[in-house]
């Protein structure tokens, strides 16, 4: 194994045939992360959980928005929620999850500036 690869031992590799579940599971993640609120909502989540308010302050995005985010990510299985009095408090229900969402954000931090690319 390249001395350079961040993969857990317990997460390594498993060879997996073209066509399987996790390949259209897979590919349903990353639709959801193809949008840009989802992934901000995404990567603010990955600092700890928060509610609603929070979540459009920080993304910068009209609150309809966000909840309609939330509820599709909350449907996939990405976000979980919980109330809090007559809050909803939402956070990533997956630390894969925020691992996938930094590494999105760190090769986007990387391909368009012309930094080398990590091995």
């Amino acid at each position: 194994m390249n001395a350079r690869m961040h993969v857990s031992p317990a997460h390594g590799a498993h060879p997996r045939e073209p066509g399987t579940e996790p390949y259209a599971r897979g590919a349903e993640i990353l639709s959801l992360l193809a949008d840009r609120t989802r992934l901000a909502v995404l990567h603010t989540l990955s600092a700890g959980e928060a509610d609603v308010s929070t979540l459009t302050a920080r993304v910068g995005a009209a609150r309809p928005a966000v909840s309609q985010h939330l509820a599709k990510l909350r449907l996939a299985g990405l976000v979980s929620s919980r109330k809090e009095g007559r809050r909803v408090i939402y956070g990533l229900s997956d630390g894969h999850l925020r691992r996938l969402v930094d590494e999105v954000l760190n090769l986007a931090d990387h391909h368009p500036s012309g930094k080398p690319p990590h091995g």
